[in-house]
């Protein structure tokens, strides 16, 4: 569009440039401009969205009625749950058409929604949260027994939950995590203890192979996998074994400090050496300055991860980590420069973790 022409002054190719982008400009604000119309359809659904959060929770309630109905009917006591929850089951399996398996989760939500978290359960019912958030906060508090702990996340879950900025999967239940780790005493020494029995069992030979079995500090489990992903990459797209048979494969080049995976092409005109080596494995994790320094308990979080990293496990990896501290931008001059520093792009990727989409 913009070709030279020794006919066309440079004035003129100016004028064309900027009649150009202006055009440009007109587009991309007809595409993001809010306008009534607009403002009404965003309107229509979100309450759309609502309706179909609150039909979901409705679903629920009703399973849960049938369950306290028929539950009702025999005896009120654990043993007679079970058995009620099966029956439940199959009824909702079959008014729904669905497998007995997926009628027996609605009933194990049905229940959360009663007995466990009945204050999240009114803010799904209002139609705040959707199913999946509702589900997996239902996941990340189901090992809570104490009922005084439980009814304490509850009550914190559901004051924070629709104040939460729009949440991956992941996120949420590291906010999930949080408060559970403020109230289940439990839940800490079950921590300590997983933490103290880490191990990895190597089975005996079978024929050839063995198994591996172990548990890790979930950094260095990230590390690992994160790992075994980058040298299963290095061979070259003939290479005829799967992405898991690589994946095991790379094990064993990592037993022998080898930077790649062997390609098992055969090809004379294999490209598997002009790829590029496995990359070391970098996994960030936030943590408190005083946690650190041993005078808090806040746990950390790990980013693009699940789950948190307890203040006695976190004093352990911080004698092999790198430390590096966070500049708050408060604390530091305004940059005179568009495009962030290091430091400044580091503070709001340790701050957010997460995408701030819609804020």
């Amino acid at each position: 569009m913009f070709e030279s022409n020794t006919e066309v002054s440079a004035e003129e190719q100016l004028a064309r440039f900027n009649r150009y982008m202006d055009e440009v400009i007109d587009h991309r604000e007809g595409l993001t401009a809010k306008t009534a119309e607009s403002a009404g359809w965003i309107a229509r659904i979100q309450a759309a969205a609502r309706v179909q959060n609150q039909a979901a929770a409705l679903e629920f309630v009703a399973v849960g009625q049938l369950f306290g109905y028929r539950l009702s009917r025999s005896a009120e006591t654990e043993d007679w749950a079970i058995d009620t929850m099966e029956a439940v089951a199959a009824e909702v399996a079959a008014g729904l058409k669905i497998s007995h398996g997926l009628g027996l989760a609605k009933v194990r939500y049905a229940r959360a929604m009663r007995e466990r978290l009945p204050q999240v359960a009114e803010v799904f019912i209002a139609g705040d949260i959707g199913f999946s958030a509702f589900a997996t906060i239902v996941w990340r508090t189901d090992l809570i027994t104490d009922p005084t702990a439980l009814a304490y996340v509850d009550t914190r879950i559901a004051a924070s939950v629709t104040r939460w900025p729009s949440l991956t999967a992941a996120r949420l239940a590291k906010k999930v995590d949080t408060i559970v780790a403020q109230a289940d005493l439990d839940a800490v020494r079950r921590r300590k203890k997983n933490q103290k029995d880490r191990e990895v069992y190597i089975g005996e030979d079978c024929e050839g192979t063995s198994e591996i079995h172990g548990s890790l500090a979930s950094p260095d489990a990230r590390a690992l996998d994160a790992k075994l992903s980058a040298l299963a990459a290095t061979v070259c797209p003939h290479d005829p074994r799967t992405r898991d048979q690589r994946r095991a494969d790379a094990l064993g080049a990592m037993a022998a400090d080898a930077t790649r995976l062997g390609c098992r092409c055969g090809r004379s005109d294999c490209t598997a050496a002009q790829r590029k080596p496995a990359s070391p494995v970098t996994i960030h994790v936030i943590a408190e300055q005083a946690t650190l320094d041993g005078n808090a308990t806040t746990p950390a979080s790990q980013i693009s991860a699940e789950g948190l990293i307890t203040a006695e496990l976190l004093t352990e990896l911080a004698l092999t980590a790198t430390l590096v501290p966070l500049i708050h931008p408060g604390d530091a001059p305004p940059e005179p420069h568009y495009r962030p520093s290091t430091a400044l792009a580091d503070f709001v990727r340790a701050r957010d973790m997460t995408c701030r989409w819609p804020g």
